[in-house]
């Protein structure tokens, strides 16, 4: 048997290269790590964690609107954008040592540079040290995706969102998904002008239409713009301010333009050619169900195969290719009914099937649903409402749950393992409520 340097060299130490990594490295294999910029990945460094302190500190805005109806009293109220950016990265200096020292307390080799296949089983470093390994492990992620217009590199992306100077006065958020809904709703109770561009005529286009159009609604009256049927004709610099001419509607000017639309597989200039590991239209990496690409023991998880791309399924595809390869025990993840959830104001969140899906796959469907004032937004004089909604088959098999308001990603958790477990409406009218919560509308639903 032919020797290497390595079991196992992974290139990537993101979410979940790191737990790929850390659990074949504590199943006796010799392994090493690359990683050109920091150790955590997009999620960690630049990505869901740092995006979701911004939430919550967004959330403030409201609640010290709404504390006075409760009985306190505050004085003026001033907000600080760059103690809270620094703040929110001094917790990702912390997160960062923690990966590292996570993966150095498991002997895990951490090489802080580039790597590039020459070969199948070869890696070149970007000092020029060459090493081997018997199994290789892709888990680049992505990058956000910038749209070829002219004046594209005045644009900004999520990456750079969270160093900004200060927050935009006004600022265009291109795309209709996760990332640019949750942005709008930060930097619009941070005291922007937001305006969101799309070039379809939805957004959110995988979650329940009947979630979409209540955060559209809320977010309106909360002063979002919306322009739907736009594409960028191009972005000029007119002062310290931006002129952008679109498709369909009328130029705008803004102090910031933030690109979130689509994030693209790191794959260029990694030598997967050289290694024969093959690639599709978008860059993505080919794997099968074990996350095995055409290449017997060059794998790949997370982002970079597009399959989803959400950091908890990363860290399931890294354990999940660790307890096959180096475990003997042969591990696929389930890439159905993975709950999710978008963090805007108010967060939304969705596992299995939509009702529109499930008619179409299932033909008729039974619909449940709740349609409320939380008991928060009833004393603070807010109108907002909470919308949730469970699809059924008809056999009353509970196939999808989908919900926005207040907190619902984190109610949603406990109900997607109810969904996964193929639960039926009458288990949950079978259980008692917690009352009085939002929750307990789940088990009320008639």
């Amino acid at each position: 048997m032919a020797e290497f340097d390595y079991d196992l060299f992974t290139i990537g130490a993101g979410s979940g290269g790191v737990r790929a990594s850390r659990v074949a490295a504590a199943l006796g294999a010799k392994v090493a790590i690359a990683e050109e910029y920091r150790v955590g990945g997009t999620c960690v460094i630049r990505g869901c964690v740092p995006k979701k302190m911004l939430v919550y500190g967004a959330h403030f805005a409201e609640d010290l609107e709404d504390c006075t109806h409760f009985g306190w009293s505050i004085g003026k109220k001033t907000f600080d954008w760059t103690l809270l950016r620094d703040n929110v990265l001094r917790d990702v200096d912390r997160l960062n040592k923690a990966y590292t020292d996570t993966l150095e307390s498991n002997k895990v080799t951490i090489l802080n540079e580039r790597a590039e296949l020459t070969g199948p089983h070869d890696i070149e470093l970007a000092s020029g040290k060459r090493v081997t390994a018997r199994h290789i492990l892709i888990a680049t992620g992505a990058h956000p995706h910038v749209p070829d217009c002219p004046g594209h590199e005045l644009g900004i992306t999520s990456n750079e969102a969270f160093h900004l100077d200060a927050v935009p006065r006004r600022i265009l958020i291109a795309g209709g998904g996760y990332i640019a809904n949750e942005f709008a709703g930060i930097f619009r109770k941070f005291g922007a002008k937001v305006t969101i561009m799309t070039r379809g005529d939805q957004m959110l286009r995988s979650y329940d239409e009947s979630l979409r159009e209540r955060l559209l609604h809320i977010s309106m009256l909360k002063g979002i713009d919306f322009r739907f049927h736009a594409e960028f004709r191009k972005i000029e610099a007119k002062g310290s301010a931006l002129r952008v001419s679109m498709t369909s509607h009328d130029p705008l000017e803004v102090d910031c333009v933030l690109f979130a639309t689509g994030r693209v597989p790191n794959t260029r200039g990694l030598g997967l050619e050289k290694a024969g590991v093959e690639t599709g239209e978008r860059g993505e990496i080919g794997v099968d169900r074990f996350s095995r690409t055409n290449v017997e023991h060059i794998y790949a998880v997370g982002d970079v195969t597009d399959r989803v791309q959400l950091t908890p399924v990363a860290i399931r595809e890294g354990q999940a290719f660790a307890e096959t390869v180096f475990g003997g025990k042969p591990s696929a993840v389930d890439h159905s009914c993975i709950p999710a959830a978008v963090f805007s104001h108010p967060p939304l969140c969705g596992v299995g099937m939509t009702e529109s899906q499930a008619r179409q796959k299932l033909g008729a469907v039974k619909v449940y649903q709740s349609d409320f004032r939380p008991m928060k937004n009833v004393l603070a004089g807010r109108d907002e409402r909470a919308l949730y909604k469970m699809v059924c088959d008809e056999a009353d098999r509970i196939v999808g749950i989908h919900m926005i308001g207040p907190d619902a990603p984190e109610i949603m958790q406990a109900a997607a393992v109810a969904v996964k477990a193929g639960l039926t409406k009458a288990d949950f009218d079978a259980t008692c409520a917690i009352h009085p919560t939002m929750a307990e509308e789940l088990v009320l639903m008639r």
